[in-house]
């Protein structure tokens, strides 16, 4: 997949599927279902930390990002979910932690759709809603391209407390 805007894919493989996507950039605060406020970022690689107000703390789900704020990584692979549910729950109760704290936090990935939309739909299932309905509503809250692949949403519908 590409952007609109870029070129087009240089790959002549007729057997891949290639794509082109619409790039946007998100820097979108959710209110999750008990009224906690994380802010979800995507990775702007021209100007990543760019913030009126830089957060307090971000929890990022890639090793891009390198910000020069606090902030701890969470290993996920891109397209995919992490194998350690435990470490998942820790990173996104701590997050939400902060920002019930008063903290401003944040929470990304690279593109914002996936890995950050499947974390924020499990984030959704710890502060109380049903693991059955929370792709929908991070889909309707956040971002109609979040949780991008049939893994990540059974990943937040087997989701448990």
């Amino acid at each position: 997949m590409w952007d609109l805007d870029a070129e087009t894919a240089s790959c002549d493989d007729p057997d891949h599927d290639h794509q082109q996507h619409e790039l946007h950039v998100h820097h979108d605060p959710v209110r999750l279902p008990d009224g906690t406020v994380i802010t979800a970022v995507s990775y702007d690689p021209g100007h990543p930390y760019d913030r009126e107000l830089p957060p307090d703390f971000g929890l990022y789900l890639d090793q891009r990002w390198q910000p020069p704020w606090h902030h701890d990584h969470l290993a996920w692979p891109d397209f995919d979910v992490p194998d350690d549910n435990e470490q998942v729950r820790s990173a996104l109760e701590s997050l939400i932690k902060r920002a019930r704290a008063g903290l401003r936090v944040e929470l990304g990935c690279v593109g914002g759709h996936g890995r950050t939309g499947t974390a924020l739909a499990v984030a959704a299932v710890l502060t109380g809603l049903d693991p059955a309905g929370a792709v929908g509503w991070v889909r309707t809250t956040y971002c109609p391209a979040a949780v991008e692949t049939p893994a990540q949403e059974d990943f937040v519908a087997r989701w448990r407390f």
